[in-house]
C-alpha cells in the first residue's frame, strides 16, 4: 500500500492511558489528540463499516487502548481493552478523524439520541482485586 502524498506520516504515537487519548505527531509539524472513544467508534474495521453501512458503536465511554502494533510504515493495528482489533489505522485514517473529529464527534452524538443509544458502559468496569 502506497501513501498519498497529501497525506502526513505519523512520526510519533504517545498513548496516554489515564486520559484515554492518543496523541499523533505528524511529520508536517502537526500534533492532534483523538479520544480512545472515538478510534473505536470509528475503526475503519468492517466490523464497524459494515457493508456500507455504517454500524453504530455504543457504550464505549471508558474504552482504552491495550496495544498498537506498527502495520508496514503506513499504519497501526490497534487493540482496545473490549477487545476489538480489526482494524487498520493507515495515517490517513488517523489524520482524518484528527481534523475532522468535531464534525465527526458531533455526527456521532446524534446518531446515539436518534437511536436512543448510550455512550456509558454497561458494566462499572472498576474492579478490585483482594488478596
Amino acid at each position: 500500500m502506497t501513501q498519498d502524498n497529501s497525506t502526513p506520516n505519523v512520526i510519533a504515537l504517545k498513548l496516554k492511558r489515564k486520559s484515554r487519548q492518543l496523541e499523533m505527531t505528524f511529520d508536517n509539524g502537526e500534533t492532534h489528540q483523538l479520544s480512545c472513544e472515538m478510534l473505536r467508534v470509528y475503526s475503519p474495521s468492517a466490523e464497524v463499516h459494515g457493508h456500507g453501512n455504517p454500524v453504530l458503536v455504543t457504550h464505549k465511554k471508558n474504552i482504552n487502548i491495550s496495544a498498537i502494533d506498527p502495520v508496514g510504515n503506513y499504519a497501526v493495528k490497534i487493540t482496545f481493552d473490549d477487545g476489538h482489533n480489526t482494524g487498520l489505522f493507515s495515517w490517513k485514517v488517523l489524520y482524518d478523524l484528527a481534523t475532522h473529529q468535531l464534525d465527526l464527534w458531533e455526527k456521532y452524538l446524534a446518531r446515539l439520541r436518534a437511536a436512543k443509544a448510550s455512550r456509558e458502559p454497561l458494566i462499572d468496569m472498576a474492579v478490585k482485586y483482594h488478596k
